[in-house]
């Protein structure tokens, strides 16, 4: 029988909690608002959060990506503040460095819901992942640094494909457990975060109609023709109309 995973309690973390995933939050501080009303502050702990697991940061990083428009003096001197917000608002320890040219995020003082979600779906917890993965990577977020913004779509991107990866794992998982109903829900979730992924949408659309729910996969498709001519003024490939076909003469 297949195994599924049970989902750990909301709330795993005493401290401060940094929300990236979907809608920027920011939990059990006192002054959050001197954070998250700072565009360059909250992209500079995005940066930290999401960085820190894999080692220190470097400061001279740091200053290209979030204050590209400075001269070195002053994008120093303006990473040095916004270094000394986040202390301020999260504890002196919080952010650690290692001699004056690296920094990085204390994870044990504050917990960030889009590293929680890296971890859960390497190791395979599924359910956990998509009960953390609530919208996009700072869905929205605006920092006004180029450079930032190209590191944001990438990690952005990375993490929905992760998303879609657990998703389909799991709708995989209980159809071949003979649970079709709790299937078509995670093919209807793969849909959903598939974006132009062409070969997610079929899968899903495939799933869903072995599921015996036709319709909803004709749905998708419908949906997804939409999304194509709004994004991208182009249609389904060639084979994803065939499949859309195929489920209206069946």
């Amino acid at each position: 029988m297949a195994h599924f995973n049970t989902v750990p309690p909301h709330a795993p973390h005493d401290g401060a909690q940094l929300h990236l995933l979907g809608a920027l939050d920011l939990l059990h501080v006192d002054d959050a608002a001197s954070l998250l009303t700072h565009p360059r502050r909250v992209a500079l702990l995005a940066v930290l959060a999401l960085e820190s697991p894999r080692g220190f940061v470097r400061r001279d990083r740091l200053v290209a990506m979030l204050w590209p428009e400075h001269d070195t003096t002053n994008a120093r001197g303006a990473l040095r503040k916004a270094v000394h917000a986040v202390r301020r608002c999260l504890g002196d320890t919080a952010v650690v460095g290692r001699g004056d040219d690296e920094l990085r995020l204390d994870a044990t003082r504050v917990w960030c819901d889009a590293v929680a979600f890296d971890a859960a779906h390497a190791q395979g917890r599924h359910a956990r992942a998509l009960e953390l993965y609530r919208g996009p990577l700072l869905d929205a977020f605006h920092s006004g640094a180029a450079e930032f913004g190209q590191w944001l779509d990438a990690e952005r991107e990375t993490r929905r494909e992760a998303a879609v990866a657990s998703a389909w794992a799991l709708a995989s998982q209980l159809e071949q457990a003979q649970d079709l109903t709790r299937a078509a829900h995670w093919a209807r979730r793969v849909a959903r975060l598939a974006g132009s992924d062409e070969r997610r949408v079929r899968a899903a659309m495939a799933l869903l109609a072995r599921a015996g729910n036709r319709g909803d996969a004709l749905r998708i498709f419908d949906d997804f023709a939409a999304y194509l001519r709004r994004e991208f003024a182009v249609a389904p490939s060639a084979e994803t109309q065939a499949l859309a076909d195929t489920l209206r003469n069946a």
